[in-house]
């Protein structure tokens, strides 16, 4: 009984040699360090099998997006192929991972005029996509109006180059609200109550409450109405012009018949 026991324990203290395989070992080209897990191999999605480890492979993604590199490629010279971000996902992490996101998204939309919103806590990534001069613009994300020209939130009645404290920025909310008009000449703030909408402000500038431009007529072209004045006035001036003329001619050809 002694005996058999004693020849189980030894049994069970024996451990058996790990053997392993030597196929499934490598050697990482970028460490040059011999890996004996399999386990620790990178695998390019088979686009490419070169011998790299994952440690590496996530050092060299980090690397590459700290230069704004969003379509990453394999590591070995003579590779042509590039590194799959969902193949990836797993092993470089989610803060990683969104960062990668993020310059491929970015590298995509080179072509497109784009901004980031001004609110810190936001800090979206907005295109424009109609083209134009675009200006006032609301984020998508946190939804607040921003100036898209100089990126700073939008500054209600005023212009991207002008100093401007926080009551400016409230008293230019209301101006917006009222639809009041500038001055171009003095850039005061002038109000229409009713009327013509050819304004003379306390300077002496006359000026288009519609579109804002000076003129120096009571009229402006910026409308249809205007327009098909200006061209009554300008037709009816062409016409008087044509008609004195014709009267003048008539009057000296007719003098010099009854002289005749």
């Amino acid at each position: 009984m002694g005996n058999s026991l004693q020849k189980i324990d030894q049994n069970q203290e024996t451990e058996l040699p790990v053997l392993l395989d030597d196929s499934q070992s490598f050697t990482c080209e970028i460490c040059i360090e011999p890996m004996l897990l399999p386990n620790k191999k990178f695998n390019n999605q088979n686009r490419c099998v070169h011998p790299f480890c994952i440690d590496c492979i996530v050092k060299y993604i980090s690397v590459k997006l700290e230069d704004s590199v969003g379509k990453i490629p394999c590591p070995s010279l003579s590779c042509d192929q590039f590194l799959d971000p969902i193949s990836c996902r797993n092993l470089v992490g989610p803060q990683l991972f969104v960062k990668w996101s993020d310059v491929l998204c970015e590298s995509s939309v080179l072509g497109v005029p784009q901004c980031y919103c001004p609110n810190r806590n936001c800090s979206a990534l907005i295109l424009d996509e109609c083209g134009g001069n675009a200006k006032r613009s609301k984020c998508p994300n946190c939804k607040r109006n921003f100036c898209f020209q100089c990126k700073l939130p939008w500054h209600a009645g005023f212009g991207c180059g002008e100093n401007r404290d926080r009551n400016d920025v409230v008293f230019g909310e209301l101006a917006e609200l009222k639809r009041w008009k500038r001055c171009p000449l003095c850039r005061h703030f002038v109000e229409r109550i009713e009327g013509c909408k050819i304004v003379k402000c306390r300077c002496g500038a006359s000026f288009c409450y519609s579109c804002g431009k000076r003129v120096n007529r009571h009229w402006c072209g910026c409308d249809a109405t205007s327009r098909c004045c200006m061209r009554f006035c300008q037709c009816f001036f062409f016409t008087f012009v044509i008609l004195a003329i014709l009267f003048v001619f008539w009057s000296f050809r007719h003098s010099r018949m009854s002289k005749n």
